[in-house]
């Protein structure tokens, strides 16, 4: 009599919608997922990092803002509205990842689609936040505390982001990896925010930071249908 699969494994590949490139060795690209004790340190790990990300998405968007109305900087207005986007992935993920959602699999595809969603609401929102300011001509300010905000994000995003898509892999949660996705794009803001400001202050530059923002908002599309896809890997 042939035995029953244990409850507690999913088959990954094929059934888990990852899509691993070629050569790729990260745990997505493993045969299966067992759900034993690591893979629910890993699930608390993951709603952990989503706790700090919220707290620091909350701060981050309040000193933008606050920045914003002393310089009148358009850039830094925008990057502190799309901190409570962000921070939308990070609610998700720790609703993902609360209480009998842990294993649920339904729980999983829902979060999935909410992460996507969120790509979907912050693209728009640079593009036109980009386009009034590229065809108004509206030059950014100088404010140092939005030059030290992005640097602080510059630097910490990024970490965040590469520890959520390498938990998303382990954990087989294309929430996970698509909230890690959402913080390499705060960085990504964070980076145009900069290049704005200090290119402005320094060389004249002011059309820098809208055209940027374009890019990220293209890279927010094309981000948001992967993971509407379940394709969100750390590979």
């Amino acid at each position: 009599m042939s035995q029953l699969p244990d409850l507690e494994t999913v088959t990954a590949g094929s059934d888990s919608g990852c899509h691993c490139e070629p050569g790729c060795t990260d745990a997505c690209c493993a045969a299966t997922v067992v759900r034993n004790e690591a893979w629910h340190a890993a699930a608390r790990k993951a709603k952990l990092l989503s706790w700090l990300s919220l707290a620091y998405m909350a701060a981050e968007g309040a000193v933008a803002i606050t920045a914003a109305v002393l310089a009148s900087s358009v850039a830094l207005l925008g990057f502190g509205l799309d901190s409570v986007i962000e921070g939308l992935a990070s609610v998700i993920v720790v609703w993902r990842f609360s209480g009998s959602r842990t294993l649920s699999e339904t729980a999983e595809a829902r979060a999935q689609k909410a992460v996507a969603v969120t790509f979907f609401l912050l693209a728009p929102y640079i593009a036109v936040d980009a386009l009034s300011s590229l065809f108004g001509a509206d030059k950014p300010s100088t404010s140092w505390l939005g030059v030290a905000l992005s640097i602080s994000s510059l630097m910490v995003m990024p970490v965040l982001g590469r520890a959520k898509r390498r938990l998303g892999a382990v954990l087989d949660s294309g929430a996970t990896a698509g909230e890690g996705a959402q913080n390499l794009l705060c960085a990504y803001l964070a980076a145009a925010v900069l290049i704005g400001l200090l290119g402005n202050t320094l060389f004249g530059l002011w059309w820098l930071d809208p055209v940027v923002g374009l890019l990220v908002a293209v890279l927010a599309v094309r981000e948001g249908i992967e993971a509407w896809r379940g394709e969100e890997c750390a590979c």
